[in-house]
């Protein structure tokens, strides 16, 4: 059944609710049910400023490029202020370009661009910087991103699906079904090139066979050969047992390393980002439980380029590596995630050449930020100069907005550290913005002895004479982690809910990044009963130092987190109210329902079919009868990852037994919603719920 996106109004059965105890005499904040026009003030509030969504530095230090909206520009490092637009069509004609790459000499940059088919097909484009026009390189048909220039300058690689039906991943809206189900329309990615030379477009030239769907490549020093990670078709599923592949161009791949074969912790988990070392001996990747395509976390791993056992670089650290550089033969680059911070470290690399192994010592912290921080290719990446001299991001944080930063791994004196974290800030786009929210706080707790730490964001105009609701807002993932960010956006914005006069606790429990490997792999098998406990224990953290009123708890999320909201009202009475956003309410149905049931394997153990009863130990189904709390539930109907029939039967359970439910459902829509009604449409509900059942 789908919905129309607009206020329509699903099944809503009203219950006699359990009469609340009085509350404390003290004065309360109760939000009301906001106007449009109040919620579209708060939400341009939220939005206001300028957002920059890639930022790349040349290898010689000089320039910066960046992607503003669709433009590319280009400046001086040390003056944004005379930057100048890039395009591959005569200006002021409107095209649409990404993804940006410097060639290795800084005279030139690659990118992305609509021009010759507006707002349809991009193309792979290369401009001088000299003020002639951009010169077309491909002419493509289907789906492509990452262009990376060969060190030697001469080739530029990048991920390339022919004729794809639809944009690469689980999370946009799936084909809808028919013919041969895992036969027909399934698209493969692959890794593909074009001289950076071409005098003429050109078709792209695959590396990589069409029997592998290809995730991440990198270039060897030579330029004669890459590494990639890849998985036999369907690409979408099956990037949980991808292995590590080297292959010479124009020639055939070799597997160097399949996780599901070798000893030890990395056994049977993911691998991602693989990186040469420059002098072509070892590839270095990150290894560890992650639980979605593109969010990578884990330890640092090498392993030699001609296949063998790994060895993990950063054993028993307590924080999760996201994303990494070779600086050279004896150094690696590390962004990671500690607590609550986004970090960049560099490690020392010691070979033992009797043994031919490698490992990492002396750490050395270049910043450490209360913010987020990345370049716009993968999470949390940085640019970086050839040298690894200087590291140029965009950060943010819940009280600071975008910009693009520096930072220096030498102590130069050309652009010396300015206090904020070990960063420069280099430009200025949003200057005098303010958040529309609440302050921040960062949090921690213990928990059956675990340290977790999560944010809380207060009300705006928080006053602590008076007693306010709280909102627990929980991460997908769940291998994943909250990070202090700018705008809180998304459909279930925490930044619209404080504005509201809500707290909203962002907690990082058990099974997210930023604690180390062994906390990450905490909820192996115990789905919503460890990470439940650490977000009851942050809740009542919350209750001893605010003045919550313990009354007025929600609780809402997104995909793991709209898993934990149907769980969580299944287990406590605590929450008098939920929104559960593409949830998940039956895990043995669930296994048979999604385009993604490889990742369930090395959470669950098994498969459904050999332990279902691991499975229906954590289905919130199972325990519907316990549940007293009105519930909305808000689903895409061509989600793959979390499908719809997960929503449904939820909400029938919860329909049959007289609970307060209502159900919607957003036509043409996948995983994450990508149409600003839809997702207005749901701030917009769940607003309204929360109000309507915490007065």
């Amino acid at each position: 059944m789908l919905v129309s996106p607009h206020r329509l109004q699903l099944t809503l059965i009203p219950l006699l609710l359990c009469s609340l105890l009085s509350f404390p005499a003290r004065a309360q904040q109760t939000p009301s049910v906001p106007s449009v026009a109040q919620v579209d003030q708060i939400l341009s509030g939220i939005h206001h400023g300028r957002s920059v969504a890639q930022v790349a530095v040349s290898p010689d230090g000089k320039r910066l490029a960046w992607v503003q909206g669709a433009e590319v520009r280009v400046s001086p490092i040390d003056n944004i202020s005379q930057s100048q637009q890039v395009s591959a069509g005569t200006l002021p004609q409107s095209c649409r370009e990404s993804d940006i790459d410097w060639s290795p000499d800084s005279a030139a940059i690659a990118f992305l661009s609509d021009c010759a088919s507006p707002g349809d097909q991009l193309d792979l484009y290369i401009s001088a910087l000299d003020g002639s026009p951009a010169r077309r390189l491909t002419t493509l048909h289907g789906d492509v991103n990452a262009p990376t220039f060969s060190p030697d300058g001469k080739q530029i690689a990048f991920l390339y699906i022919e004729g794809a039906s639809r944009p690469a991943g689980a999370t946009a809206a799936q084909d809808l079904p028919s013919g041969v189900i895992g036969e027909n329309n399934v698209d493969v990615q692959r890794v593909a090139t074009v001289p950076a030379d071409a005098p003429q477009p050109l078709n792209a030239t695959f590396i990589t066979l069409a029997n592998l769907h290809a995730y991440e490549f990198d270039w060897s020093p030579d330029s004669k050969s890459i590494a990639f990670i890849a998985a036999e078709p369907p690409g979408e599923n099956n990037w949980w047992v991808a292995r590590l592949y080297i292959q010479p161009v124009g020639g055939s791949p070799a597997a160097v390393l399949n996780p599901s074969q070798v000893s030890g912790p990395l056994h049977g988990l993911q691998i991602a980002v693989p990186r040469w070392s420059p002098d072509g001996k070892w590839i270095a990747f990150i290894g560890g439980l992650m639980s979605d395509q593109g969010v990578t976390g884990g330890d640092v791993w090498v392993v030699s380029s001609t296949g063998g056992q790994p060895a993990d670089l950063t054993p028993h650290q307590p924080s999760t590596a996201e994303w990494f550089t070779w600086g050279n033969d004896s150094n690696l680059y590390v962004s990671d995630v500690a607590g609550g911070d986004c970090r960049l470290v560099r490690w020392q690399v010691r070979e033992d050449e009797r043994s031919n192994q490698v490992s990492m010592t002396a750490a050395r912290t270049i910043f450490s930020i209360s913010g987020t921080v990345g370049d716009g290719r993968m999470e949390r990446s940085l640019s970086s100069t050839a040298d690894r001299s200087l590291f140029v991001f965009v950060s943010s944080s819940f009280e600071a907005p975008p910009e693009i930063f520096a930072a220096r791994t030498d102590q130069a004196p050309s652009l010396p550290p300015s206090g904020l974290g070990g960063r420069r800030q280099l430009s200025h786009f949003n200057d005098g913005v303010k958040p529309a929210w609440g302050q921040s706080i960062s949090l921690t707790w213990t928990n059956d002895n675990f340290h977790i730490q999560g944010w809380l964001v207060l009300p705006e105009n928080y006053d602590p004479s008076k007693k306010y609701p709280l909102i627990v807002e929980v991460h997908g993932g769940p291998a994943s982690a909250v990070p202090s960010r700018w705008a809180m956006g998304g459909p279930l914005s925490p930044a619209v809910f404080s504005d509201l006069g809500y707290f909203v606790l962002e907690p990082n429990p058990r099974g997210s990044f930023g604690q180390g490997e062994a906390f990450t792999q905490a909820n192996r098998k115990d789905f919503g009963y460890g990470d439940l406990r650490d977000i009851l224990a942050g809740v009542d953290t919350v209750l001893s130092k605010y003045p919550v009123d313990p009354h007025r708890i929600g609780i809402t999320g997104w995909s793991y987190g709209g898993f934990m909201s149907m769980f969580a009202v299944t287990q406590t009475h605590r929450f008098r109210a939920a929104v559960a956003g593409a949830g998940i309410s039956n895990w043995l149905s669930y296994y048979g329902e999604n385009s993604i049931d490889q990742w369930m394997i090395p959470y669950f153990g098994a498969s459904v079919y050999s332990d279902p009863a691991v499975y229906a130990k954590s289905s919130a189904i199972n325990f519907i009868k316990n549940v007293s709390t009105p519930t909305l539930a808000v689903v895409g109907d061509r989600d793959g990852e979390c499908p719809a029939p997960q929503s449904f039967e939820f909400w029938h359970a919860l329909r049959d037994l007289h609970v307060p439910t209502e159900l919607v459902v957003y036509p043409n829509e996948g995983h994450g919603l990508s149409d600003p009604a839809h997702r207005r449409d749901v701030l917009e509900r769940a607003v309204d719920w929360f109000a309507q059942y915490m007065p």
